[in-house]
């Protein structure tokens, strides 16, 4: 797929999801948790916060809007606040070489999982409240916390962390094969171009 091609097939879909949004009417008050969603994203039974801390890079993803200018090297480093709060920095080389960011903040709303949070970024319009809805729910862990798959409970979004930029072949079988185990299209998550990783975006299901 070209990047043409590619660009087009993402904004296809933002214009489809955006198509959607609008016409659902005014947001409700009060907006669903977890709970509140026909089979939502589960949760892992129990997060170790300490072992999740530190740097993942993105190995696929549902396109979403603000990260359409991220060309590669997507990245998101967590760091421990208290037993309540993880920092955020989320980074990437952009399609002209140059390196955009943001930092925010996850706050854990299930102490019982540490696995549901609500991310939010103070310089981002209207996500600027630490205090929220669910809007980060890790689904998959591996053994070693070598990998994970996230996602927000509709699976609207969802993103492949990986400790390391590079996976083998066997390692993107069985990515696919969690991503729909845990409910989603695989067709809908494209890989993210890392450095020393899989240069392509391609759709997760032709991997």
């Amino acid at each position: 797929m070209t990047r043409p091609m590619v660009r087009g097939f993402i904004t296809g879909m933002l214009a489809s999801a955006l198509a959607l949004v609008l016409s659902a009417g005014p947001a409700q008050a009060q907006p669903p948790g977890p709970e509140d969603i026909p089979g939502a994203l589960e949760p892992v039974p129990s997060l170790d916060i300490q072992r999740y801390l530190g740097t993942w890079y993105q190995l696929a993803a549902v396109p979403q809007p603000f990260n359409l200018n991220c060309a590669r090297d997507t990245s998101a480093t967590y760091g421990y606040v208290d037993s309540s709060n993880i920092s955020v920095a989320n980074r990437c080389t952009t399609w002209t070489g140059g390196t955009s960011g943001v930092n925010g903040n996850a706050r854990v709303n299930d102490p019982a999982t540490n696995a549901q949070l609500h991310v939010s970024f103070t310089d981002v319009p209207f996500q600027g409240s630490p205090d929220g809805p669910t809007n980060y729910v890790v689904t998959y862990i591996a053994d070693d916390y070598s990998w994970a798959l996230v996602g927000d409970p509709a699976r609207s979004s969802g993103f492949v962390l990986s400790r390391t930029p590079a996976v083998d072949d066997a390692g993107w079988t069985q990515i696919r094969q969690v991503v729909e185990w845990r409910g989603y299209n695989s067709c809908l998550l494209l890989t993210s171009p890392t450095t020393g990783g899989r240069e392509d975006i391609v759709p997760l299901c032709t991997v």
